[in-house]
């Protein structure tokens, strides 16, 4: 066979087989083929992506919603579902939001922040310093991984 390329050659041998010529990597150099068969193939590397796709943890964010007024028991609960959130591996946003007169406070709200993130740095890590927009003050806390 004089005068037939490499590539010719290497297509007539996979129909032979019955099988298909794949390029696997063609920004190599040359250009790297495999012969195999091409459903198989397929089939394989979308197994691969599924059990990729298994693995991976969705990492939601929880909203928790305070007052800078909270009572205490109020309090509480919210730090429940904080550490329920964080233990199911969730990030939580603590909002607090302020009412009328309760802006020209933002420090009491502040304080409330500084309590939760101390009572919970046991299990959590501070994403997003505490920061005002409008009449809201946000700070994110996400879960610390074992």
């Amino acid at each position: 066979m004089i005068g037939v390329t490499p590539v010719a050659e290497a297509i007539t041998m996979a129909a032979d087989f019955g099988l298909d010529l794949v390029e696997v990597s063609p920004n190599a150099e040359p250009p790297v083929c495999k012969i195999l068969d091409y459903g198989k193939y397929k089939y394989e590397e979308q197994k691969k992506k599924n059990e990729a796709k298994k693995k991976q943890k969705v990492v939601s964010v929880k909203e928790i919603k305070l007052r800078p007024g909270i009572d205490v028991h109020d309090y509480e609960v919210k730090m429940k579902a904080a550490r329920k959130f964080l233990d199911s591996g969730d990030k939580v946003k603590v909002t607090i939001r302020f009412r009328g007169r309760e802006m020209a406070h933002q420090e009491l709200g502040l304080q409330v922040l500084i309590k939760m993130r101390d009572q919970l740095e046991d299990l959590a890590k501070v994403e997003q310093m505490p920061k005002s927009e409008g009449r809201m003050m946000t700070m994110v806390l996400g879960p610390i991984v074992q």
